[in-house]
């Protein structure tokens, strides 16, 4: 995945949630994911608690990330 195709998941507009980057389609900020993964919440209840979000958004944001972490290990 490139960084075109992560537009296809995320969006960002400086008139939604003060431009910070959300599941495109959402108000969900992709903040909000992180920050629940880190305090314990399994994907399952961040998409429960986030119901306009799709397991395929979550799926596609961390393979960009896990690649992100693999190309700069290698830089």
């Amino acid at each position: 995945m490139d960084s075109s195709d992560l537009l296809s998941i995320l969006e960002r507009d400086p008139n939604k949630v003060s431009g910070a980057w959300v599941f495109r389609g959402t108000r969900v900020p992709v903040a909000a994911f992180f920050e629940n993964i880190k305090d314990g919440a399994s994907i399952d209840e961040f998409l429960e608690w986030f119901p306009g979000v799709t397991r395929m958004q979550v799926e596609a944001l961390l393979d960009y990330e896990l690649l992100s972490l693999m190309k700069a290990a290698n830089t």
